[in-house]
């Protein structure tokens, strides 16, 4: 292979691995927004309640609740800052200089609106069948042209739309299963600052834009026991993969013959999700929910990256996590049902291997909510929710131009804080 062949796949695969670790880091941001009811109690009761705002967490939570249809907003808001704490770049020869640059980087992660939709209807007395649209992986970080944390991210989007067709069945007086199929969209644009080969020279940029469509499904089951309801779900992972375009640009000296724009792929795993969830009647007004999520992040161990001249598989480390919850619903008067709820969910990323793309840490969610019975058929739901995020470290190391003599080590050191707020608001209808 020439060297500036050589030199073009190194910077092409550091550009794709970019690309496909903020996806993966948007997951492990994975958005749980998909019902304003559930909102309000911190999601604390959502795989063993029954109807069509739970269809997200259970395929059977329609078995029994009729005709619904349920639509729901969540504006989310992040207030983030990162720090630098002392980036640096080691040029080849082993020359270490520090990374200058706008520090710190406030509110890096943008707001934005989540939506959802779900309806259902029963077909005979013990079948019901369910379509559900949800956007579970989505979010923007945005850092300055001249940010320390340049050469690990600039700008990062993940759109996604996941389509649910489910099926339902009442077994008997008792029991409820279900089974969905989801086809989730992805997309994704990731930008980042490139090195020259000093520090007197303008930074190169490079750029990945990609998208497409793959499949998974869940499954679940509700046992309903007069005062206690009980559900337990699986939520398969998802195998993507990204077919985009490649543009790296800017690049000077002996780097000059990396500048291209080629095609590219990668592919990655969503985690599985498995949701085990209790609710119970103290008496006509009081229910207590519980719920504990097992999610499979470990499964997200490697990319696959393939470029015009060759492959490589990347190793990543990402751990499972259990997040739990517990939540209350108060039955006040007949039009008004209270909500509460706390809820913790730890980060899947490890300690030293913590990009700026998503400043993520572990976390406490502090929720309040009220239902309004505007009609006999129509709900309107409202959700506050307060998300303390844990100071946390950025800390990531990157080879960039790997196997060529142009090799350069990007060491991201900084520190992050940071909070959330998110309002629910969402309308069920019976029909």
């Amino acid at each position: 292979m020439s060297p500036t062949k050589s030199l073009f796949t190194g910077v092409a695969l550091a550009t794709l691995a970019l690309a496909v670790a903020a996806p993966a880091a948007a997951q492990s941001y994975y958005l749980q927004e998909q019902s304003a009811r559930g909102a309000g109690r911190a999601y604390s009761g959502e795989a063993a309640d029954t109807g069509v705002a739970s269809l997200w967490w259970n395929p059977a939570a329609i078995a029994r609740s009729g005709r619904e249809v349920t639509v729901g907003l969540h504006a989310v808001a992040v207030n983030s800052e990162v720090r630098n704490a002392g980036s640096s770049l080691t040029y080849p020869g082993g020359v270490t200089v520090p990374v200058s640059g706008t520090s710190p980087a406030s509110s890096p992660i943008e707001s934005g609106i989540v939506p959802n939709f779900a309806i259902a209807t029963p077909i005979g007395d013990r079948f019901a069948v369910g379509l559900s649209v949800a956007a579970p992986y989505n979010f923007t970080t945005k850092y300055e042209p001249d940010s320390f944390a340049r050469y690990d991210a600039l700008t990062s989007e993940l759109r996604s739309a996941n389509v649910g067709l489910t099926g339902a069945m009442r077994v008997n007086d008792w029991l409820d299963i279900g089974v969905g199929v989801d086809a989730q969209y992805v997309k994704a644009k990731l930008t980042s600052a490139l090195p020259n080969l000093s520090p007197a020279l303008p930074d190169g940029f490079s750029s990945l834009e990609g998208d497409g469509w793959d499949y998974g499904w869940n499954v679940g089951a509700q046992g309903h026991f007069g005062k206690l309801d009980l559900g337990l779900s699986y939520r398969s992972a998802i195998e993507h993969e990204l077919d985009g375009d490649v543009v790296i640009s800017g690049l000077l000296g002996p780097l000059a013959g990396a500048n291209t724009s080629a095609a590219g792929a990668a592919g990655f795993s969503t985690p599985s999700y498995i949701a085990a969830s209790a609710r119970y009647a103290v008496n006509d007004r009081l229910t207590l929910n519980a719920q504990v999520n097992r999610i499979g992040w470990s499964e997200f161990d490697a990319i696959e990256v393939a470029y015009p001249t060759g492959g490589q598989t990347i190793r990543l480390d990402y751990k499972d996590v259990t997040t739990g919850a517990v939540g209350f619903d108060y039955v006040a008067t007949d039009k008004l049902t209270f909500r509460g709820g706390l809820g913790y969910t730890p980060t899947p990323t490890r300690e030293n291997e913590r990009t700026a793309r998503i400043p993520d840490s572990d976390r406490w969610l502090i929720s309040g909510g009220v239902t309004a019975k505007a009609t006999d058929r129509m709900s309107v739901d409202f959700g506050l929710t307060y998300i303390a995020f844990q100071d946390g470290d950025a800390h990531s190391d990157r080879t960039q131009y790997p196997g060529t003599p142009a090799a350069t080590l990007s060491s991201l050191r900084g520190t992050t804080e940071g909070y959330g707020l998110v309002w629910s608001l969402g309308t069920r209808m019976a029909f």
